[in-house]
This record gives C-alpha cells, sequence and structure tokens, in this order.
C-alpha cells in the first residue's frame, strides 16, 4: 500500500474544519444564489483588502523558496495577485460605488490578515505553503460547486469563475504538490505541525467568511 501523502494526511486531520468552511453559511449562500447585497458588498471589502495582504503573504514565500523554480512559480503567483485579482476590485468597487475606507475592520477580519500574515513572516517556505494550501484549496473546492449553479449577480458570478479557472486550480495543485514533495523527507513532528497551520488557516477562513454577516 502506497504511503499517504502529506497533503492527504492533511485534509484527513482537518476534515471536520474544512467541511465547517464547506458548508458555510456564506458557502450555501452563494450557491443557492441568496447571499444579499449587504452581504456580498462587505465580503467584497473585506477580502479585497486581504488580496492586498496576500501579497505579502506570498512575497514571504519567495523569500524563503529554496530553488528557482518555486521562485518563479511564486513570481507569476504574485503578478496575478496585483494585476488580475486586485484589478477585480478596483473595478468592482467602482462600479458598485463602494467606498472601502467607509467600511470598519471588524475584529475577525483583522485576525484573519494578522494570523496569515503571521504565520508567512514567523514560519519558513512551507508554512506559508500549508496556510495559503487551506485558503486555496478551499476556495477552488466549493467554487465548482457553486459554478455550475444560478448566479444572478454578474460581478458574484465573475469572482466564483475566478477560483475555477485553470490557473487559480493549477495554484491550487502547486500547493498541494509542494507539501507532497516535501513530506517525503520531513519528520513527523514537522508533519504534524503542517497540518496544525492548516488547520489554523482554516479557523480564521471560517471567522473571516462570519464577518459579512455581522
Amino acid at each position: 500500500m502506497a504511503a499517504e501523502s502529506l497533503s492527504a494526511r492533511i485534509l484527513r486531520e482537518n476534515d471536520a474544519v474544512l467541511g465547517a468552511m464547506l458548508n458555510h453559511r456564506f458557502v450555501e449562500d452563494v450557491k443557492n444564489d441568496t447571499l444579499s447585497k449587504a452581504a456580498f458588498e462587505r465580503y467584497l471589502v473585506y477580502e479585497g483588502a486581504f488580496v492586498d495582504s496576500a501579497i505579502s503573504i506570498f512575497a514571504y514565500a519567495a523569500a524563503t523558496a529554496k530553488t528557482m523554480t518555486q521562485k518563479r512559480w511564486l513570481i507569476a503567483v504574485l503578478d496575478a495577485l496585483a494585476n488580475e485579482q486586485i484589478t477585480y476590485f478596483e473595478r468592482t468597487f467602482a462600479s458598485r460605488r463602494i467606498d472601502p475606507s467607509s467600511f470598519d475592520t471588524i475584529a475577525e477580519v483583522e485576525a484573519f490578515r494578522a494570523g496569515m500574515l503571521e504565520i508567512a513572516r514567523q514560519g519558513g517556505f512551507l508554512d506559508t505553503v500549508a496556510a495559503m494550501f487551506a485558503a486555496e484549496w478551499m476556495y477552488w473546492t466549493w467554487s465548482k460547486e457553486a459554478a455550475n449553479r444560478p448566479i444572478s449577480d454578474p460581478l458574484l458570478k465573475e469572482w466564483v469563475d475566478l477560483h475555477v479557472d485553470p490557473n487559480f486550480a493549477a495554484q491550487a495543485q502547486w500547493l498541494k504538490n509542494e507539501l507532497d514533495m516535501a513530506g517525503e523527507t520531513l519528520e513527523e513532528d514537522e508533519k504534524a505541525r503542517l497540518s496544525a497551520i492548516f488547520g489554523r488557516a482554516m479557523q480564521l477562513e471560517i471567522d473571516f467568511h462570519d464577518a459579512p454577516y455581522l
């Protein structure tokens, strides 16, 4: 029997918290086309701010990457964040006349931003990979189902479609593969630590997705 890959172990050990996020009210509202305009716009502001932070998070990953192949991949990720995802928020804020500065940053949103940045700052390359694997694998997983549902708001539909785009899928798979390759030589305590980082990041995601309703 083949040995369990590190990503499979992480997903197995964090099945409960991942399941809680995949069945979150926000996800269900998107899939059922029942997300309110107010909740979506609060989410846009909070998520737009986090994507800005994600640039810093992936920059830490690029700075701590071991190989040029990893660095080149991460440079492409940074380019996509800055020139595709951030651009989506800029266009959306303009079209909906949303002023992000008029929204208060609530505790759950700040905890998510600060918590994910702390993982990247305080940890190494694999710490960041584990945390962002949590975020991107989760988004890719539920967005695949949501993309096949009717979504009446074209900007929400665009956001969901972005997360099933082949480039985003490739990014989620790349994070998974990096964990699996590293897992072939990691000690048991390091594997357990990375699994715990995934779980911590997923709980931060749950709290963050509560925020649009608060």
